[in-house]
């Protein structure tokens, strides 16, 4: 009797026809059966579609002179010609990265930790109604633009009228220029970021607290351990895969130094100290209509943050945490 010869085609149909569906029949079926989620994810699909990545398309005016009259596919190509000149001949492009390296390491040293301190804080206080009220005003900042934020922080900063700079004559000190001093305005900056946003950002830390186990406590406390012990035993090994997620995306953003704020709240006396990335394209790119320039300037900010992710990344992996891919 002669063999039957194998087709891998019909053999595949048999499978599926015979109750053995193959791989990619039983991935389409599981597509199916979800397709209305699919549905609701259509949205946020179709918003980065063209707000993420529909503006790659202009990510080579970097490597062009851009004309508005010639459009981006008719001017003409340069290379790399803006990235020689931001490296090479721009006179404040070190400042300006060294000033968004200073203030961004900051708020990564001093504003980070904020949250996580203050989740640790709010987790401790056994009151609910009082719990609710710390919540709620903690959060409210966030609620307010940098243009509502600044036109507070400028009348209680002023240094005639402000009441910061009263308090500080009443306690024999000379008043402080904290919006017009370069030596305090990065701290300034610090301070009222973390003021705004300290309590939005414990919300992350609060749900993880919530998953901790209550017996992992009871059993702390049955082998004496102080509630000191107990955060640095229990409380924050257990929510540290979320404090190492954070941590990956803040540094991927490090060379955001926060554009909002500082444009709300600097000036022409603290440009040494305040002028970062985004303020330079902000003032060359808008107001000086070079676009290929900021362009490169936006590239060069991409590839440093895609860089860091990949960095920190590998680095939580090494010392085994769980990293973000």
């Amino acid at each position: 009797m002669m063999n039957p010869v194998h087709n891998p085609e019909v053999d595949g149909k048999k499978n599926i026809f015979n109750g053995q569906p193959s791989k990619w029949a039983a991935t389409w079926r599981e597509y199916k059966k979800c397709r209305y989620l699919f549905l609701l994810l259509a949205p946020v699909m179709i918003w980065y579609a063209v707000f993420a990545y529909g503006p790659m398309y202009g990510i080579q005016l970097a490597f062009k002179d851009f004309r508005i009259m010639d459009g981006i596919w008719g001017s003409p190509w340069v290379g790399f010609k803006h990235f020689e000149f931001l490296f090479f001949q721009s006179p404040d492009f070190l400042r300006i990265l060294k000033n968004t390296i200073v203030i961004s390491f900051l708020h990564i040293l001093f504003g980070f930790p904020a949250p996580i301190i203050l989740a640790l804080l709010i987790n401790e206080i056994r009151s609910g109604a009082f719990k609710r009220v710390a919540q709620s005003l903690t959060y409210l900042p966030h609620f307010f633009s940098w243009v509502i934020l600044s036109g507070i922080l400028i009348t209680l900063l002023s240094p005639s009228s402000g009441v910061v700079n009263y308090l500080l004559q009443l306690v024999g000190l000379e008043s402080v220029y904290f919006l017009g001093d370069p030596n305090h305005f990065r701290s300034t900056l610090v301070i009222s970021a973390i003021w705004k946003e300290v309590g939005w950002g414990t919300i992350i830390y609060l749900a993880a607290l919530a998953g901790v186990q209550p017996e992992m406590y009871e059993a702390a406390v049955m082998d004496g351990a102080s509630r000191w012990r107990q955060t640095l035993s229990i409380t924050l090994p257990t929510i540290m895969p979320v404090i190492v997620l954070m941590f990956i995306l803040r540094i991927g953003n490090v060379l955001d130094a926060g554009f909002d704020q500082i444009l709300n709240l600097y000036s022409p006396a603290t440009y040494s100290v305040a002028d970062i990335l985004d303020t330079y394209v902000y003032r060359v790119g808008l107001q000086n209509f070079q676009f290929s320039l900021t362009t490169a300037v936006g590239l060069f900010k991409n590839v440093i943050a895609f860089a860091l992710v990949l960095a920190t990344n590998y680095m939580a992996k090494r010392f085994g945490q769980q990293g973000l891919f």
